[in-house]
């Protein structure tokens, strides 16, 4: 059977609300003979006959019924759909796609959805833990609307890289280790470590600092999820290096953080594709923005 259009239904609906084909015609703002038409269109389709004159009144068949009850459901469906996507263009709903490290995500998208809850309620937000580059990836096929990135990187034909937060890393010791003031390089090598893995341009980063006073040392382990890290440290197995930003609380009190000498930055890019942005994206990049600062 070839495929029913949604206005041939919607007739046949109206007719059976209204028992009439002249009130569906007025209802649907139709012609008379269009509303005809449309039944006959629809009885030649399923093959078989949908209404029947009952008193003066046009009542449906028994196949009519079970093609009306369909339709009633097909109609609410297309009806809610297209309320769904009229949200959706007026950024007042929408799903958003985002990509970051886990250490941004367990830092900084917490504080970002919690306002974005507060002023837009219905934008749905799925984040996902992916590297920088897994991030631009995602970004260039399409999988992906959003993404944290470490800085600096290449420019991308497609996608719009802008400086977003720039954070300083500290040393976290365990508490009861007695530490300098001021972390250097050469004071740190002789330390077990505990250090994020290479895959990360922060374990890049790490390693020039090392390298400015000698050779890379060797941590004990290699992670990549700064809050398991963070549990090491306060545990006493070890110092790491993490960025710090101003707005998340201290460490607990088993770990002292500590100012590194020569200083050491972790700079984060937003990434996305250029050109027209949907409104719910827009919502979610303006949040992010208002966590620039703080």
């Amino acid at each position: 059977m070839r495929e029913i259009s949604l206005d041939r239904l919607r007739t046949l609906v109206a007719i059976a609300d209204h028992g009439s084909f002249a009130e569906a015609a007025r209802v649907l703002n139709l012609a008379p003979p269009t509303v005809s038409l449309h039944i006959a269109d629809l009885e030649a389709r399923v093959g078989g006959a949908l209404l029947s004159r009952t008193r003066g009144r046009v009542q449906p068949s028994a196949i009519g019924e079970t093609l009306i009850e369909r339709a009633r459901r097909l109609l609410a469906d297309a009806e809610q759909a297209l309320e769904d996507v009229e949200r959706q263009v007026l950024g007042l709903a929408g799903r958003v796609r985002l990509g970051a490290s886990t250490g941004v995500i367990a830092q900084l998208i917490p504080q970002a959805l919690d306002i974005l809850g507060q002023h837009h309620s219905g934008i749905d937000v799925q984040v996902a833990v992916l590297t920088s580059q897994q991030t631009l990836h995602k970004l260039l096929d399409g999988s992906l609307d959003i993404g944290v990135i470490a800085l600096p990187q290449t420019p991308v034909k497609g996608l719009q890289i802008q400086p977003w937060r720039r954070d300083p890393v500290m040393a976290f010791l365990p508490a009861r280790w007695s530490g300098p003031s001021i972390v250097t390089p050469t004071w740190l090598a002789g330390q077990p470590l505990i250090l994020n893995d290479n895959s990360t341009r922060l374990s890049r980063q790490v390693g020039e600092w090392f390298a400015t006073e000698g050779p890379q040392p060797t941590p004990r382990i290699q992670l990549n999820y700064n809050d398991a890290i963070k549990s090491l440290v306060a545990a006493g197995y070890g110092a790491t290096l993490l960025p710090h930003e101003a707005s998340t609380p201290l460490p607990e009190r088993r770990i002292v953080m500590r100012p590194l000498q020569p200083p050491l930055w972790r700079e984060l890019g937003i990434a996305h594709r250029a050109g027209d942005v949907e409104r719910a994206i827009g919502h979610v990049l303006q949040v992010l923005w208002g966590l620039e600062a703080l």
